[in-house]
């Protein structure tokens, strides 16, 4: 069996471990930030996405 985890897996983990929950807030805003990058980038969605900022 493969010991890899994902990205997301190894994160969930060190939280958990490490009682880090306090990262937990700035972990998600990263993720929807980054989400909004790729999606503006080629999308119909970009006149709005630009809106937003």
């Amino acid at each position: 069996m493969s010991n890899n985890k994902s990205l997301l897996g190894e994160t969930w983990d060190f939280l958990k471990v490490r009682k880090k929950w306090w990262l937990l807030p700035i972990v998600i805003l990263l993720v929807i930030i980054g989400a909004l990058i790729i999606l503006g980038q080629s999308s119909v969605l970009s006149p709005f996405i630009y809106a937003l900022g």
